[in-house]
């Protein structure tokens, strides 16, 4: 029963919230950024290299063999132009996460610069200490 109370703990800890939360988001994000390279960048790219898919530019090491008018053997391919969409996809994700990132870094440095900069709470002076002494002391406490 040890364990299970142990796991019990685990998943429902804020961290494993945040976590799901960091996660389905990002899927999400992930989704969109797809949806703007491929719809968005891709086109005009592809427009100005010829005006094909920019998904369907390869490069053919080995041609198909035909029998029949049926595929034997696929043709032997290595598809450059998707994995150059995949990696502006990529630049795309890691320059918004790197924004995001910088963000962070300015608030916390700004946040520690005014904790820094708030004045001391003010307290009686050495002097002001000394005259009570001195009052005191005059007292006969």
């Amino acid at each position: 029963m040890g364990m299970l109370k142990e796991f019990k703990e685990f998943a429902f800890k804020g961290n494993m919230i945040d976590m799901a939360v960091g996660i389905i988001i990002g899927a999400a994000f992930g989704g969109l950024v797809k949806s703007l390279v491929d719809k968005v960048f891709m086109p005009p790219l592809g427009l100005l290299i010829g005006g094909l898919d920019f998904t369907d530019y390869k490069l053919q090491l080995k041609a198909a063999v035909l029998e029949n008018g049926d595929i034997v053997k696929p043709a032997v391919e290595i598809g450059y132009g998707e994995f150059i969409s995949v990696l502006i996809n990529f630049l795309i994700v890691a320059f918004a996460v790197f924004l995001l990132i910088k963000g962070i870094n300015t608030a916390r440095k700004r946040f520690e610069a005014e904790e820094k900069a708030a004045p001391a709470p003010a307290g009686p002076t050495q002097e002001q200490l000394l005259a009570e002494i001195r009052d005191l002391l005059k007292s006969g406490r």
